[in-house]
């Protein structure tokens, strides 16, 4: 073989190479697909909020989004997988919540949000509430904790789980700051615990508002205060804590977005841009409010420091409440 054609025929092998190497295809400014870790099953809200934002991002950033549903371990398998994913963009973590939560609760998690990881943006929020049952005679937080204090261990309270933030927040308001005795009734998961309390075996939950809307709407449970410097939308007739006196005590069940820790800053700054961008179309603010949700559009920085302080606020209650899974 003359070297002309050793040489074409190499050209020819290194672009045929290339056409399957996926970074190597131009796709938007990604370099490729984009995969959205959702560390839940499908069908909850940062499914939902996640699916939302692949298919807004998919029509306008000229790149593909998809979401991969990787649940478990309170979110955190599906954080460690992205941890020590390549650090390429091409991967993000939508988290809650439970991104700084479980940290401060469980002894050992595979990751630490900090460290591990870089803020890209918070996409929405939703502020939890507290609802009971239409049997229990209060119609207002002064009359609950009037109850509460006449019958010390008497009435019980739903968790979506021990330690989840609803069940800390609950601890936090309850004994904490009020020292009230109410016991606290772990179940696996949301539906369960509003499930227990529309028949009665629970009496109060604390839970995302977007869980019992509809049936505060139908009266089926009653709704006493938003955890949140405002009303919120989906049920407005429902008082915040503040307005009853009761303050500083927010509480809200947030999604963000983050990749993995040394994801280039141009990177970062691309992929904030584009969801900033998604979360302001009127589309999808519709789709979000419908849920209860409200977009939540900030800085990478802004993020940043949101976390941070939702997590020294989680370990403050989890230390002085001796709430601690080993």
């Amino acid at each position: 073989m003359n070297g002309r054609k050793s040489i074409l025929m190499l050209a020819s092998l290194v672009s045929a190479f290339a056409a399957f190497d996926p970074a190597s295809r131009a796709d938007g400014n990604h370099g490729g697909p984009v995969k959205i870790v959702v560390p839940y099953p499908a069908g909850g809200p940062v499914d939902f909020v996640g699916r939302i934002v692949a298919q807004k991002l998919t029509e306008k950033a000229g790149a593909r989004f998809y979401v991969e549903n990787q649940p478990g371990a309170g979110g955190a398998i599906g954080a460690a997988s992205v941890a020590h994913a390549p650090a390429d963009g091409r991967t993000i973590l939508l988290v809650n919540q439970d991104f700084v939560v479980e940290p401060a609760v469980k002894a050992k998690v595979p990751f630490d949000p900090f460290k591990d990881f870089a803020p890209v943006i918070e996409i929405a929020t939703a502020p939890e509430m507290i609802s009971v049952n239409p049997s229990l005679p209060a119609s207002n937080m002064k009359e609950l904790f009037a109850l509460l204090k006449a019958n010390p261990g008497k009435y019980n309270y739903a968790t979506p789980g021990y330690g989840t933030s609803p069940h800390l927040g609950a601890e936090w308001l309850f004994r904490l700051s009020y020292g009230l005795d109410v016991l606290a009734i772990p179940f696996q998961g949301a539906v369960p615990a509003v499930q227990a309390t529309l028949a009665g075996d629970t009496q109060i939950i604390p839970i995302v508002v977007t869980a019992v809307a509809p049936l505060i709407a139908d009266g089926k449970l009653r709704g006493l205060a938003v955890a949140a410097h405002k009303r919120s939308p989906v049920v407005p007739d429902v008082p915040t804590l503040e307005e009853q006196g009761i303050q500083g005590h927010e509480i809200g069940f947030w999604i963000g977005a983050v990749v993995p820790a040394g994801t280039p800053k141009a990177m970062v700054d691309l992929l904030h841009d584009q969801i900033a961008e998604a979360m302001v179309q009127p589309e999808v603010q519709k789709r979000l409010a419908e849920i209860g949700f409200e977009p939540a559009v900030g800085t990478s920085q802004d993020f940043m420091t949101f976390t941070k302080a939702e997590s020294d606020k989680w370990k403050k209650v989890v230390s002085d409440a001796h709430i601690h899974i080993d």
